[in-house]
């Protein structure tokens, strides 16, 4: 296949171009800056400079005769929440999308791709305390389920051009590359991580394979549509994060976070963390995917080996 993907140089990007290219696509990068991803994503990548996502769509050339689209632009979401960052974190991800369904559109028919799966995420429930929720639960009513709400909504008018569009909910990812859990290892290697706001909430996690995996699967199985919960079958509290994090660092994971702390550290965002959502990959589990990590310590342990 050939495959187009934004956001190649993130953490998920750079685990899916390269789980692509052990199998043999063609990967084609739109990127912002082609030195720079170079350095990252070797020689191997077609690269094609895509310098502002939210103004313009990309390069024809970069769209026509691939067979997919793979969608993974946006802000980063942890960081204390300003007006302006709260502007770039919906931004990023809804004008961008717009823009490059606005370039799959302008493409010939015959030569337009095919498939677009977009990157998502579970926070779009909004918070749900124990409550399991799947796919068929709606959009929550805070900042951040309205942002996801918006971006799905951009990537979904890409059907209207006969692109089968899949919206991946991501979860909290394990992958010591990035993302949350390159954040608490610090704290926790130190013997000072713990429980936050509690640790009654629920995290909703993936192991990066898994989510790489998922994100195949969505782009060669014309079964996928629609959302798809990126997590793994058995999310758990944040308390049971933590003790399960101590145990694979053999580390003490006693010390509490209090949410009032979170909160004075980084405003609205806190929430992201203090609050949770049991979420469920019902729709991969029924489309027959078989997750490779799919208890947390053996994640856990996989994770922190790489």
């Amino acid at each position: 296949m050939r495959i187009t993907v934004t956001g190649a140089t993130g953490t998920i990007g750079g685990a899916a171009i390269e789980a692509m290219r052990s199998r043999g696509d063609e990967v084609v990068a739109l990127v912002r800056d082609t030195a720079k991803a170079r350095s990252k994503l070797g020689a191997g990548v077609e690269l094609q400079s895509w310098p502002d996502p939210k103004q313009g769509p990309p390069p024809a050339a970069a769209l026509e005769d691939a067979d997919a689209v793979l969608h993974l632009l946006g802000e980063p979401i942890d960081q204390r929440w300003s007006d302006d960052a709260k502007r770039e974190i919906r931004d990023s991800r809804v004008l961008s999308t717009r823009s490059l369904v606005t370039g799959l559109a302008a493409v010939d028919a015959a030569r337009r791709p095919r498939t677009l799966v977009s990157q998502s995420a579970v926070g779009y429930y909004g918070a749900h305390g124990d409550e399991p929720v799947d796919e068929s639960t709606p959009a929550g009513g805070d900042f951040l389920a309205g942002v996801v709400r918006d971006w799905e909504r951009e990537a979904s008018a890409a059907a209207d051009g006969g692109v089968r569009v899949v919206c991946t909910r991501t979860g909290v990812v394990l992958s010591p590359a990035g993302g949350a859990l390159a954040k608490m290892l610090p704290p926790f290697k130190l013997g000072v991580g713990g429980p936050v706001a509690g640790g009654r909430q629920y995290v909703s996690w993936i192991h990066a394979d898994d989510l790489t995996g998922i994100v195949l699967s969505a782009l060669d199985d014309e079964r996928w549509s629609g959302a798809v919960n990126g997590t793994a079958p058995e999310p758990v509290t944040n308390a049971e994060l933590s003790k399960a994090l101590g145990r694979a660092l053999r580390r003490p994971a006693v010390l509490p976070v209090p949410a009032l702390a979170l909160r004075i550290l980084y405003g609205e965002m806190a929430q992201i963390v203090t609050d949770g959502a049991r979420v469920l990959p019902a729709k991969a589990l029924v489309l027959g995917y078989e997750f490779v990590h799919p208890s947390l310590d053996e994640a856990l342990a996989s994770a922190l080996s790489r």
